[in-house]
């Protein structure tokens, strides 16, 4: 058995999750450790997986199918068969592995498949991220309403949002020559938009689109499952133990020749004074994560940077962006202090130290 951790966040209603499992290797470490948790139905091989899937009701399909990744891989077929049926389509699909293969991770992340696990691996943690897989399921359909269920909001002191339309207003103009001939250059450099709109996850899980010049490939979305296992600087442990939150890639052979000038010299950034005008963003804060990053950090300890508010800049940016020895706690510390302790000085120690930080050593 492997030893837990106390995670209280959300057991209320644990028993009320229903999972279907399949597979014999982890049977009884997931019997031990999590049956107290969740009404789970054991069943031994894929085939007795589906033929149990089958002989369900709409109102008693589960919210969670946990399986073992098989000799075979025959559990990939089955998630195919599971998404071309109505009742089984929006199912939370869980895959366990006993051998370390980059190769069945990336396939899982290619199948879009909710979380993939590698043995050892730690129950609490398992049981932590099926908890919010199903509440993130619950309230995916209103993430802009999401923000109105969290105990403590953020509000922009008016101080800091005259602060930002000033600094924002003025920059625009001021740079407004220089952003018409970066568009340009985008246009000749690469076929595809000159600007990149993205969904992004901000104060109190607020989702907007958020802009900047694009300095990638216009494939560069579907390449990223791929990038996200082999290329990932804050990738997972050799052993599996851990997950990484974060994806940022070392070298990404996705951007373009223009785009790595404009990345290392903050460029492709100039469009989220746009969203700062608009109220989506402060010029200091914590930067919004797109929402694969945004779902990652959903424990108390980590939820707390979605508490202040989202940023051009921030710590992270005027400490140790670029560097390789910036590890992925590193990072979400220095947002959770900024959340707790943010205020119109810091801010402007922030904004003074962003300047020598804008030409970066590392290509991320």
């Amino acid at each position: 058995m492997i030893q837990q951790t106390a995670t209280d966040w959300n057991e209320s209603s644990n028993s009320q999750i229903r999972i279907a499992y399949a597979g014999l290797e982890h049977k009884d470490l997931i019997a031990s450790d999590l049956s107290g948790y969740f009404n789970i139905k054991f069943n031994d091989s894929i085939n007795d997986l589906e033929s149990y899937l089958g002989e369900q009701s709409i109102l008693t399909v589960p919210d969670i199918i946990l399986v073992e990744v098989d000799q075979n891989e025959q559990c990939f077929a089955l998630v195919e068969r599971l998404r071309k049926n109505f009742l089984m389509n929006g199912l939370i699909i869980v895959m366990l592995s006993t051998k370390k293969d980059k190769k069945l991770v990336q396939k899982a992340m290619e199948m879009k498949l909710h979380d993939f696990y590698t043995f050892p691996f730690t129950t609490s943690d398992l049981r932590e991220r099926l908890n919010f897989l199903v509440k993130f399921k619950l309230i995916k359909p209103r993430l802009l309403e999401l923000s109105k269920e969290v105990d403590t909001t953020y509000k922009m002191p008016i101080g800091k949002r005259l602060l930002d339309l000033a600094i924002a207003g003025i920059m625009f103009i001021c740079l407004l020559p220089v952003m018409l001939i970066v568009a340009i250059l985008i246009k000749l450099d690469s076929k595809g938009p000159i600007f990149y709109i993205s969904k992004r996850v901000g104060t109190g899980y607020k989702v907007f689109d958020f802009y900047k010049f694009r300095s990638m490939r216009t494939d560069a979305d579907q390449l990223l499952a791929k990038m996200a296992v082999e290329n990932n600087q804050y990738a997972a442990d050799e052993d599996g133990a851990k997950k990484a939150a974060f994806v940022k890639i070392k070298n990404d052979p996705r951007i373009t020749k223009l785009g790595s000038f404009l990345r290392s010299s903050s460029l492709d950034e100039l469009p989220q004074l746009i969203n700062i005008l608009k109220g989506d963003m402060s010029v200091v804060g914590n930067r919004p994560l797109p929402v694969y990053e945004a779902e990652m950090l959903t424990s108390n300890e980590w939820s707390m940077r979605f508490l202040g508010p989202a940023g051009l800049t921030g710590l992270w940016q005027i400490s140790k962006r670029g560097k390789e020895d910036m590890s992925e706690r590193e990072r979400k510390k220095l947002d959770n202090f900024y959340a707790q302790k943010y205020s119109i000085w810091l801010d402007l120690k922030i904004i003074i130290g962003t300047v020598p930080a804008l030409f970066q050593k590392e290509k991320v």
